[in-house]
């Protein structure tokens, strides 16, 4: 009798279980792309994309990519959506998408593309909604994205030097490379306030010896004068000075970027403590 009951109660359970899928499934929203074809797929994500509505581009993109992912548009895929990723604030996910296509594509005609794009992912990943409707210091941020970006370039032009990218990029890494010796001017200088006047010398020779022919070198200067002096090298810091004065007479010749005062106003306005 109790083995009756308890095969009926497992029935029960069952049936409620089906029930419950069966309820499931007939609330499912239905595949709105089921009767698609590859090119039809294809055309409209790119039309989707050419609108600006990446999010719809992502969407139909990836469908493509799990229904056909040995099909004629499989590559371009891959890459297209690399960009609606990098274009949807997703960099993480478009760094991801770059490296897959140059892994599983490497001898693709538009594979400069993807070591581009990457680039170009590290080269704005770090930009936040205060940099991108005011003038900041890109300076003053952490250099690994900047570096990465850097590296990313560099590798484009040595594998690839005659391609169409490959100018833009040139550009692209003397701007970061201006960059990142401006980063190291503002290290020196929080050692030289800090007192720390050896390291701050050290960072200070460091951008004059690796990144010559960058506006951070006058500046770099600048601080090793001061360092030296406050260590008492004083033949070192007349050294220093004679480089400055004799290279840059009517001072440093780009004007160092300043931000602070319409960050300070944005802020104020909010009412906010920076």
């Amino acid at each position: 009798m109790r083995s009756f009951f308890f095969n009926f109660l497992i029935f029960l359970i069952l049936a409620a279980t089906l029930q419950g899928c069966e309820t499931l499934n007939s609330n499912a929203k239905p595949d709105e792309y089921a009767d698609w074809d590859a090119k039809s797929l294809y055309d409209k994500a790119k039309t989707a994309m050419d609108a600006g509505n990446y999010q719809k581009a992502i969407k139909m993109y990836e469908t493509l990519e799990s229904r056909y992912p040995f099909g004629d548009y499989a590559a371009q895929t891959q890459l297209n959506i690399a960009y609606a990723y990098y274009k949807n604030d997703d960099p993480e996910t478009a760094i991801a998408a770059t490296e897959r296509f140059i892994k599983v594509h490497p001898r693709n005609p538009s594979v400069d593309y993807a070591y581009y794009l990457r680039g170009l992912i590290n080269y704005n990943r770090s930009i936040g909604f205060l940099e991108r409707f005011l003038p900041t210091d890109s300076s003053q941020r952490n250099p690994s994205n900047v570096k990465e970006a850097y590296d990313n370039f560099a590798l484009l032009i040595r594998r690839f030097p005659n391609s169409k990218y490959a100018p833009d990029a040139k550009q692209r890494m003397l701007a970061l490379r201006n960059n990142l010796a401006m980063y190291e001017v503002h290290v020196a200088r929080f050692y030289l306030k800090r007192k720390a006047y050896i390291a701050a010398a050290n960072r200070g020779s460091y951008v004059v010896k690796e990144y010559q022919r960058t506006p951070a070198v006058p500046y770099a200067l600048q601080v090793m004068e001061q360092a030296y002096s406050k260590l008492g090298l004083q033949v070192l810091a007349a050294d220093a000075k004679r480089v400055y004065e004799e290279n840059y007479p009517d001072g440093p010749p780009v004007a160092e970027h300043q931000n602070t005062t319409a960050i300070q106003k944005l802020w104020n306005f909010f009412g906010f403590d920076q």
